[in-house]
């Protein structure tokens, strides 16, 4: 085998393995969003906005006919809010939706009572704000939170009035 021949053989490799990594990304963005449904959306619009921090962004309708033909809703209208961590393209839509009854099971205490999405994790850049109006809502904190991860990061951990875990992650101040 001549060094040419190497060359050009090793050079078409990294070249197809380039491809096949590009190849793999068939996404036209990088977040995925999420569809959360609550038994009430005002009081959920106001657990995530005042005492998380999101921001409404957007909202739109999804009609009857839509609901229907989509498989969304078998037919049923609702609204839904758009929430995110920051008004920015880049940020993950977190849309509420209601139907206006609560959950047909009962609420979960720990992640382990249930299948399915159980929990977000929120990276932020200070806690105490958010534990500040948290506890000012009568949020309950779970565990022993705010938890030391190192130096840097604490852990807190909450449910939103659904049921839904959220863990918030980053250092006290």
């Amino acid at each position: 085998m001549t060094i040419a021949y190497k060359c050009v053989r090793t050079t078409l490799f990294v070249f197809l393995c380039a491809l096949s990594v590009h190849a793999q990304s068939n996404f036209s963005s990088k977040t995925i969003g999420v569809g959360v449904v609550v038994a009430d959306i005002d009081r959920s619009i106001d657990f995530y906005v005042n005492g998380i921090g999101m921001v409404k962004t957007g909202s739109f309708t999804i009609n009857e006919d839509f609901g229907k033909r989509s498989g969304l809703t078998n037919g049923v209208a609702t609204n839904v809010t758009i929430l995110k961590l920051e008004n920015s393209p880049d940020a993950t839509d977190w849309k509420l939706m209601s139907f206006g009854k609560k959950a047909s099971h009962p609420k979960p205490k720990y992640i382990q009572d249930d299948t399915g999405m159980q929990y977000i994790t929120i990276q932020v850049k200070a806690l105490q704000p958010i534990i500040d109006r948290l506890t000012k809502m009568n949020v309950s904190f779970l565990g022993s939170t705010p938890t030391p991860l190192n130096a840097k990061a604490h852990f807190v951990f909450v449910q939103d009035p659904d049921g839904n875990f959220i863990e918030l992650i980053g250092p006290l101040q």
